[in-house]
């Protein structure tokens, strides 16, 4: 089956949530996220859609899980513990693999499309 969403439309009627755990818990106060959900094959452990958060900073912990990200708008700094600062922007993709732990900075609300693995 073909499945298809377009990301103008990803978060039509979709309620905001507080970012929280289990993968990022807000250090600068209540975040506010959006998820779209486009294509699960929970039998796999493979999760892909869209999300969206306000600006905010946020610490993020991959114990279970690999995560690849594309950037669809917006901007953010991603510092991993005991590493330096990268900013990420539209059009760049990003791998947070199994275990990597870390802060991410969203500057402006950043839209992502993610596919998230748990093998």
């Amino acid at each position: 089956m073909t499945d298809s969403l377009n990301v103008n439309n990803a978060f039509d009627g979709i309620e905001a949530e507080l970012l929280e755990a289990p993968l990022g818990v807000s250090l600068t106060g209540p975040t506010n996220s959006y998820t779209a959900a486009f294509h699960e094959l929970e039998e796999q452990e493979l999760y892909t859609g869209y999300w969206r958060c306000e600006p905010g900073k946020s610490e993020w912990n991959f114990v279970d899980n690999t995560e690849v990200i594309y950037i669809i708008s917006g901007r953010m700094t991603v510092t991993e513990n005991g590493g330096e600062a990268k900013e990420f922007g539209p059009g760049d993709s990003v791998a947070f693999p199994k275990g990597w732990q870390g802060v991410w900075e969203i500057h402006e609300t950043l839209t992502k499309f993610y596919t998230i693995f748990y093998w």
